[in-house]
């Protein structure tokens, strides 16, 4: 595993809709987030992260599912679409991604670990779940999966100091 990034993303939406506008200005993703590499993604609001989430594919797919699901198999999508207009979007990816691995877990199993490792440091660092977190897998974590979310999550605290 090799996480890189973040690329920061701004996101201005309604409960229908979305536009991203990337560092550059851009109303995109590119390179490595339209490639099936596996991602974390991070939705923050004034630096606070308020949804963590993994996939495999590209993110432009993943935002569509988030925006448009009604329930279809007990997936309602992203709840803070319902609430307020605007949001930070971070994405980290695995430029090393491992094809399977041991017990048959699929590659992007790395990445969901990694998501459960922030997702607890940020229960333990704040007393409190991400606002909106609705679900979380879990696998065995090693050293350099509790490494990456403590990089991940000190960025976050970075992102409030400057602010």
């Amino acid at each position: 595993m090799n996480l890189q990034g973040p690329a920061r993303f701004k996101v201005k939406y309604t409960p229908e809709e979305k536009a991203i506008t990337c560092e550059k200005g851009l109303p995109k993703f590119s390179g490595e987030m339209t490639s099936k590499k596996p991602k974390l993604y991070i939705f923050s609001r004034d630096g606070v992260p308020i949804y963590v989430g993994a996939t495999v594919r590209s993110m432009s797919s993943r935002l569509a599912t988030g925006w448009t699901a009604e329930g279809k198999g007990g997936y309602y999508g992203y709840g803070f679409r319902h609430e307020g207009s605007a949001v930070d979007l971070d994405v980290w990816y695995d430029s090393d991604p491992v094809k399977l691995r041991e017990d048959g877990k699929r590659s992007g199993s790395d990445i969901e670990t990694v998501e459960a490792e922030v997702v607890y440091l940020l229960r333990h660092r704040t007393g409190q779940w991400p606002a909106y977190q609705t679900e979380i897998h879990f696998y065995q974590s090693n050293a350099d999966h509790r490494e990456s979310a403590e990089r991940i999550v000190d960025f976050f605290e970075e992102v409030r100091r400057i602010r």
